[in-house]
């Protein structure tokens, strides 16, 4: 049995991969469950300085297993939609995803290929983004059939730039997104690990210590602008927004075996993500 996440340690950094390639390292229950054990691994591993999460293969996440999160739902599509227990559900997702943010360890995450919809609500809980120079980021849900949890764009990119890539759900391509600030380093693809685990072991150098009370210092920054107000809501409103008369259409083709045709609707008037030739 092929692990759906994998964890190694090496030279001061652990090395967390996302590894389901074949399904575009889509995000399913295990696979986050898994990422937020082996943050608090990494955190409590007296040797390593720094963390790298990523995908294997070419893409790092494609987001949500719509197949897996429809199938998990499809038992209660019949009864009436109980908002307090989606809450529930999706808050277990965000507190393994906030792990990342929690961590006294600085994490560096890789977006190669396509990071799209809930896979951004992990990746931008890191510290620091390397980005490859052909790679995109995006939250196509915002189209249709979500809203983001960890709400991490706001604190990232500004009011202005959020509401640019939010209210469209347009991909961010990797120029874009250094200019806007929402990554750190734009690399060639084939360079993006090695650079990426570069910059982690120079944190080696720098006393554990300091870099937690560091990066507490900045983190709280934010808390105290009302990130964590916004995760609640945006979580909240991401179960209203499965559950629109639209999203639920939406919903129903793609259960009923039209998964294909539902997304290029989504995404044709835009002309992008699948749509962009």
């Amino acid at each position: 049995m092929v692990n759906s996440v994998l964890y190694e340690e090496q030279d001061k950094i652990a090395i967390i991969s996302i590894n389901r390639p074949e399904r575009l390292n889509t995000l399913t229950a295990e696979v986050i469950g898994a990422v937020g054990e082996y943050v608090d691994q990494a955190a409590s591993a007296e040797e390593v300085a720094a963390i790298i999460l990523r995908g294997a293969g070419p893409n790092v996440s494609a987001g949500y297993d719509l197949d897996d999160f429809l199938a998990n739902e499809a038992g209660s599509q019949d009864q009436v939609w109980d908002p307090v227990g989606d809450y529930q559900s999706m808050s277990g997702n965000v507190r393994n995803f906030m792990k990342v943010w929690e961590c006294p360890k600085p994490v560096i995450a890789e977006i190669s290929g396509w990071a799209i919809g809930g896979a951004t609500d992990l990746l931008l809980c890191a510290d620091l983004l390397f980005m490859a120079d052909d790679a995109h980021i995006g939250y196509a849900p915002s189209r249709i059939y979500g809203t983001p949890t960890t709400m991490m764009w706001i604190h990232r990119i500004g009011l202005e730039h959020a509401k640019q890539f939010l209210l469209t759900g347009r991909p961010i391509n990797a120029e874009t997104a250094f200019r806007i600030g929402l990554v750190s380093h734009v690399c060639k693809a084939g360079d993006l690990s090695r650079s990426a685990e570069s910059e982690a072991r120079r944190f080696a150098d720098i006393p554990s210590n300091q870099l937690a009370l560091n990066k507490l210092l900045i983190n709280q920054t934010f808390e105290n602008m009302g990130l964590r107000t916004s995760q609640m809501l945006g979580t909240f409103f991401d179960g209203i927004a499965r559950h629109t008369p639209e999203a639920q259409d939406w919903a129903a083709r793609i259960t009923g075996g039209d998964f294909r045709e539902a997304v290029a609707e989504r995404d044709r008037p835009w002309g992008d993500y699948g749509q962009s030739g």
